[in-house]
């Protein structure tokens, strides 16, 4: 089974990037010297600072693998590619949300990038599905676990 391609902005791709780098070049070597200040301090079985260095090591090594999969099976999307006027991946849009009364604006990014917190939706949430291929002026039905909720497309920027 072909695994799951994983949807970035040249945006996110240069960000998983970037933090690729640091892991391999900066933290492995910080880890490193914090290992080897530990067992210089003599008996390992009771030394706490070799133990969280151990398991800082194995966290980097662990997030490093991660990012190399995920790059592996990225797809750059280009978004020049997408027409005008509608929103696709990559596009910022500014919604007015009928059930709150207020507007919203979100990113729509690939779900590696999504993060809510930094109002980054997933093309893959129920939000993000709706929204794809919408215009300015469109309102857009999206169910979720509290019935419907309406949102209505104010703008789109790339």
């Amino acid at each position: 089974m072909a695994e799951k391609k994983n949807i970035l902005t040249y945006d996110g791709l240069k960000a998983l990037e970037d933090e690729l780098q640091d892991l391999k070049v900066v933290r492995r070597k910080e880890v490193a010297q914090k290992i080897k200040e530990a067992r210089e301090q003599g008996d390992l079985s009771e030394n706490a600072e070799y133990d969280a260095a151990k398991d800082e090591q194995r966290d980097i090594e662990a997030r490093i693998e991660e990012l190399e999969k995920i790059l592996k099976n990225a797809e750059v999307i280009d978004e020049a590619e997408f027409e005008q006027g509608k929103i696709n991946i990559g596009c910022t849009v500014r919604l007015f949300d009928f059930d709150f009364d207020e507007e919203v604006e979100y990113r729509l990014v690939g779900s590696t990038e999504a993060d809510i917190l930094q109002n980054k939706i997933s093309n893959e949430s129920p939000i993000g599905m709706a929204l794809i291929g919408a215009g300015i002026g469109q309102v857009v039905e999206v169910e979720g676990p509290d019935g419907i909720c309406k949102f209505e497309v104010l703008d789109i920027t790339r």
